[in-house]
């Protein structure tokens, strides 16, 4: 998992590449060459190796410098840029959902089709999703007060870690805000 409080050293430099990457027959599972095509977007090393990623379930939250990260740890020669532009067609393609929390970086994670909301610690950015019936109710609620039908919507709840012992936090006492 990749420590977004410490930082993160690239553990040295990659090997030269003079061309496309070989894959063994066995490393991308035919199921995910499949879900690309489903989608209209062809099955490119970069686009198998974006989705492998999410669908390892390591970090479910992740930006695209965190995927480039996995990508060099793994020693694959994908640059940002590609990282980026693959994000983008995923999104439009329904395979991964994009939030954009307090840093105002863009976090995408896999599209399971059940919606969800989201709680983010302020301390450390971690992600926690939840569902909320009553929540759902309100807010569908309000809307109707208001004239509105929602059509979408998401909820992001923006706190600090209460846990004495959050892992997390990494030590650093609990912050306590007055409103």
């Amino acid at each position: 998992m990749i420590d977004h409080c410490s930082g993160w050293v690239h553990p040295g430099p990659l090997p030269h590449r003079t061309g496309p990457q070989p894959i063994s027959p066995g490393e991308i599972p035919m199921s995910n060459i499949d879900e690309l095509k489903n989608t209209g977007l062809k099955a490119t090393l970069p686009r198998l190796k974006i989705l492998e990623i999410f669908q390892a379930g390591k970090q479910r939250h992740m930006t695209a410098e965190d995927v480039f990260r996995v990508l060099l740890e793994d020693r694959s020669d994908i640059g940002l840029a590609t990282v980026y532009r693959v994000l983008t067609q995923f999104e439009q393609a329904g395979l991964l959902n994009r939030s954009n929390f307090e840093s105002g970086k863009a976090v995408y994670e896999i599209n399971e089709g059940q919606h969800h909301d989201h709680l983010v610690c302020l301390d450390c950015g971690k992600v926690e999703e939840f569902y909320d019936a009553e929540i759902e109710k309100r807010q569908h609620a309000v809307a109707e007060a208001k004239g509105f039908a929602i059509a979408d919507h998401s909820l992001s709840m923006y706190a600090n870690c209460t846990k004495e012992n959050c892992p997390n936090r990494g030590g650093v006492p609990i912050r306590h805000h007055h409103s």
